[in-house]
């Protein structure tokens, strides 16, 4: 990891601008939730805010929170749900499960629910059925993940958790968390300073005793008896995703204009600083090489009951799973390329062509002929997956009985899943490695006194693209980042 910035010596700080008990950099779902906790605490509070206004990429999000175990919307719409079941669902998805934070997570969750309905807002207690990437409307509940998805299917009872804010369409739902957090900000007295950002920790022994800020040309250093670092992941920084997570970077080609930058969901001070300070401290990035990256395959749903093959005509991923766990397969396969094949019965061009409409065929050996398949592997596909269609079954993925269907009425449709051709978009997933509270951890487990971390800077349950729910950053940043607050509050 390069520039990682210096971590000053306490001694060397000539003169302290201001003292606080805890402060906050950046002002994002994780950042909110942690201020808000802490003045609840009773700490003096400052946020150290790099932007001119408060949201970070929480401000650009659809509004989705991954929360269960029974919540009021979920009793309302008749899902009953567990933190029993919940949990056993995040321990399967979850790339290395942290069992302490999951089993916290899912016990806390209606307590969570609960703590933000209070802020001022209600989840409407309606649900959406359909498969989708956002609910069109403001409904409460829907499916977001990989819960009726099969291996998980038999490892936990499926419910849906994904909560969505009442603001209709695809962005800026959880924008009105934030300013209800900035609202209970004002009420219990925390100081917020916008275009202020943090550049460096400053220790005293193995102690985070504060932070040194920049605004424009003015610079000063911050007294606090604790630190926490909310300031985003890296997906911003090109170094790193280089370094990192390569696909991220990866170039689009389009038929009209070249090549094309990839689509990057953040804000411009996602650039990895955070994380980069607490490496300065002692701390330890985790995951670093994880992403979310998705172009999905749906709305419409119908298109699901086609099949997903390699560029050697092999199936290789369920196709109803959630759209990042396809993308995150299509990564590994040869040459990273993929394609969707559906007959002219099942054929429906998508709202938001993220996959990219190759052709049509009349037969499947032409298919196989443009699509650099080779002959017959993509038939031999396709009759075996009609044959068990055709019963209702699909032995080899296990897809959900409403996306099975029978392919077999030409002509067909190919649709261009390729990593570098398709509209693939996403953010990084690694972080600082921070216990149950948020407490930043050296490498042989030890606790950093005085310095936090929370949302897409630390690592906790969000840690790959394979297993990731729509709602479970939200639900973490704001869930872990109450945790470091009320932590640091009592310090």
């Amino acid at each position: 990891m390069k520039e990682i910035p210096e971590a000053l010596v306490a001694a060397d700080v000539e003169s302290w601008s201001d003292e606080f008990d805890v402060v906050v950099v950046g002002f994002g779902i994780a950042g909110g939730c942690a201020a808000v906790s802490a003045a609840a605490g009773g700490a003096r509070v400052l946020v150290l805010e790099k932007a001119a206004a408060a949201g970070g990429t929480t401000a650009m999000a659809g509004g989705h929170f991954y929360l269960g175990g029974g919540t009021a919307v979920q009793e309302a719409t008749g899902h009953p749900d567990t933190a029993e079941e919940m949990y056993k669902y995040l321990v399967e998805v979850s790339r290395e499960p942290d069992l302490e934070k999951i089993r916290a997570y899912c016990d806390d969750s209606v307590e969570h629910f609960n703590w933000l309905e209070a802020l001022g807002f209600q989840f409407e207690r309606s649900f959406y059925p359909g498969k989708v990437v956002v609910p069109p409307g403001t409904e409460g509940l829907s499916y977001t993940g990989n819960e009726k998805v099969w291996p998980f299917t038999e490892k936990a009872k499926p419910a849906p958790r994904g909560h969505s804010v009442p603001v209709p369409g695809e962005l800026g739902g959880a924008a009105m968390v934030i300013d209800l957090l900035l609202k209970r900000a004002e009420e219990l007295g925390v100081t917020i300073r916008y275009e202020v950002g943090a550049t460096n920790l400053i220790v005293d022994g193995g102690a985070v005793v504060g932070v040194k800020w920049k605004h424009f040309g003015e610079t000063g250093c911050v007294k606090a008896k604790s630190v926490i670092i909310t300031a985003g992941g890296f997906a911003m920084n090109p170094e790193m995703v280089a370094e990192y997570t390569p696909a991220l970077g990866r170039k689009r080609r389009t038929k009209h204009h070249g090549e094309v930058e990839p689509y990057i969901l953040g804000n411009p001070n996602d650039d990895g600083l955070g994380i980069r300070m607490g490496v300065s401290a002692g701390g330890v990035a985790n995951g670093m090489d994880q992403l979310f990256i998705t172009a999905a395959a749906y709305p419409p749903e119908i298109l699901l009951t086609g099949v997903i093959v390699n560029n050697q005509g092999q199936r290789f991923v369920a196709e109803d799973s959630y759209h990042s766990r396809t993308s995150a397969f299509v990564l590994r396969q040869p040459d990273q390329q993929a394609y969707l094949i559906v007959d002219e019965a099942h054929m429906e061009m998508p709202a938001m062509p993220l996959i990219q409409f190759i052709d049509g065929y009349e037969t499947i050996a032409e298919a196989e002929e443009a699509l650099g398949i080779p002959a017959g592997n993509l038939a031999a596909t396709l009759q075996r997956y009609n044959e068990n269609a055709a019963k209702g079954e699909d032995p080899d993925f296990h897809k959900q009985p409403e996306y099975i269907a029978a392919q077999d009425t030409g002509p067909y449709a190919a649709f261009d899943l390729s990593l570098g051709i398709a509209m693939y978009s996403g953010f990084t997933m690694g972080g600082l490695t921070v216990s149950l509270d948020g407490e930043v951890l050296r490498a042989d487990g030890s606790v950093i006194a005085g310095l936090y971390a929370a949302g897409a800077c630390a690592s906790n349950i969000a840690q790959d693209g394979e297993g990731y729910a729509s709602g479970v950053q939200l639900g973490e940043g704001s869930y872990f980042g109450r945790r470091a607050g009320t932590h640091a509050a009592a310090r």
